[in-house]
């Protein structure tokens, strides 16, 4: 299934489980199914173990930004709205509005081979901005209560440039213990280049 967007320069493809992916009147909605999710475990599991979530990804190029306001209807633990940046089948990134277990959590996953995970804060209600950014070889994760100041969540890479520059970026739903659950986005924003500063709000 191939999606494209008003709001972005480049179209979508879902990938993984059928997400059910719909958009209308600037609002993209994506369904985990039952015990969805995308990790790869540190504790010594089998690579071959990964599971998999719905996925609707797109490859921009250069340096941007990706925003989009999350908003999740939580039913179980770790339930997640996601923007994600895959560069290779071991080499990808979430992040995460999750219900962490049981409270609403901006949460990161960097995979390099193995997942790593990572809880930033809490946040009161089913929605977070989330913001994306690439520059060169490295992605920058971002989060906002208004979508006006921004916090620094993450700065990170997942390979060298010719890799990195070739990224899919988009959107992810999963519902890892639990029945399934749906997945907003919008306010959705496409920006050329890098924020000015990671750290001053902005």
């Amino acid at each position: 299934m191939d999606l494209e967007l008003a709001e972005l320069p480049f179209p979508l493809r879902s990938y993984g489980p059928d997400g059910n992916w719909s958009y209308a009147d600037g609002v993209l909605t994506g369904v985990a199914g039952r015990r969805q999710d995308r990790f790869v475990p540190p504790t010594g599991e089998s690579l071959e173990s990964v599971s998999d979530a719905p996925r609707l990804l797109g490859a921009p190029d250069g340096d941007f930004q990706l925003i989009a306001r999350v908003s999740v209807g939580f039913r179980g633990a770790f339930d997640a709205g996601v923007l994600y940046v895959h560069v290779g089948e071991r080499a990808w990134a979430k992040l995460c509005l999750e219900y962490s277990p049981d409270v609403p959590t901006v949460c990161t996953v960097v995979t390099r081979g193995h997942s790593d995970d990572c809880n930033s804060f809490t946040v009161d209600g089913d929605s977070v901005w989330f913001r994306v950014s690439r520059s060169g070889r490295a992605f920058a994760f971002h989060a906002s209560l208004d979508g006006e100041r921004w916090t620094f969540v993450r700065l990170f890479t997942l390979g060298d440039e010719r890799e990195t520059g070739a990224a899919l970026v988009g959107f992810l739903a999963q519902a890892p213990t639990g029945e399934g659950c749906t997945v907003t986005y919008d306010h959705l924003e496409f920006r050329p280049g890098w924020p000015a500063d990671l750290r001053d709000g902005s």
